[in-house]
């Protein structure tokens, strides 16, 4: 599969100027209703600016959308395939209509375009980038390497990425929240328990460490635990090995503890309804309705 470029395809996607009725595709560029329009389900953008989107939505205003969102069919309405933040700023700016680019693509393209844009602009955060590429991999079958070529990344850039949905919960949410950087989080992965990834992360937050900083203070941490021999007995091979294959198979965080005589749990996380209902479908298991 040849590697593709995260800034091309966009422009194909996105003609310039005025809207035409028709593309040379067979692709076409219509005023689509507001209300006609229904969520990307695999939208990976959770939070929006609220202070963009209100500049954003004032520029609608004085001047319209000047560049069309793109969808697909959906029944007799579309689902939106990229452009969230225009679509929000232009219904919070009371505009009826705007012109979309109407597209035939499917499931994975549709999260793996609507990446694309936010990536190319860093709207997203790391988190947000994190969970997209996990339902690409859990979701559409996909490994490691063939979300890299997809997306026009590294294959150890897509495994550093879904490294982070390993942190804390908390953790998560203060880089969520814009209270921690990426290079923060890449920073913390470097220390062995969550419990140390959390106080430190806390440490950040309170005392404004750059991530310089940062990554002194994982190498001090580090450094303490050999000293004082309080790093968690390390796992047998065996079992680190069915962790990596349960996780990579289920495309989340799996852990298993083993006790004496052989018994043991597994712990499965989830980060939602929906992926949770992903894991029950991949584990073949009904769900009441």
């Amino acid at each position: 599969m040849p590697k593709r470029a995260l800034g091309k395809g966009l422009e194909a996607l996105i003609p310039k100027g005025p809207p035409a009725a028709s593309t040379d595709a067979g692709e076409r560029v219509v005023e689509v209703d507001v209300t006609e329009i229904e969520t990307n389900p695999y939208q990976p953008r959770k939070t929006l600016d609220d202070v963009k989107l209100k500049q954003l939505s004032e520029s609608i205003k004085e001047d319209g959308l000047l560049q069309p969102i793109v969808v697909r069919q959906s029944g007799d309405k579309y689902q939106l395939v990229m452009g969230e933040r225009r679509l929000q700023a232009a219904r919070l700016a009371g505009v009826p209509k705007v012109p979309a680019l109407v597209k035939n693509v499917k499931d994975v393209d549709s999260l793996r375009l609507a990446l694309v844009e936010n990536i190319q602009r860093e709207d997203l955060n790391v988190i947000e980038v994190a969970y997209a590429y996990r339902v690409l991999v859990g979701s559409f079958g996909l490994t490691q390497s063939d979300l890299a070529q997809l997306i026009g990344r590294d294959r150890s850039s897509v495994a550093n990425t879904l490294r982070l949905l390993n942190l804390p919960d908390e953790v998560q949410k203060m880089i969520v929240g814009d209270q921690l950087t990426g290079g923060h989080a890449r920073a913390l992965l470097a220390l062995p328990t969550q419990k140390d990834q959390l106080e430190l992360a806390r440490r950040i937050v309170k005392n404004n460490l750059s991530v310089r900083q940062a990554e002194t203070e994982v190498g001090l941490v580090s450094k303490k635990k050999r000293k004082t021999k309080e790093q968690p007995e390390e796992k047998p091979t065996h079992i680190k090995f069915l962790e990596n294959a349960i996780s990579n198979h289920l495309g989340t965080r799996v852990v298993i503890d083993e006790k004496r005589g052989g018994k043991g749990k597994i712990t499965i996380e989830f980060y939602n309804h929906e992926d949770f209902e992903r894991l029950a479908t991949l584990l073949n298991l009904p769900l009441p309705r």
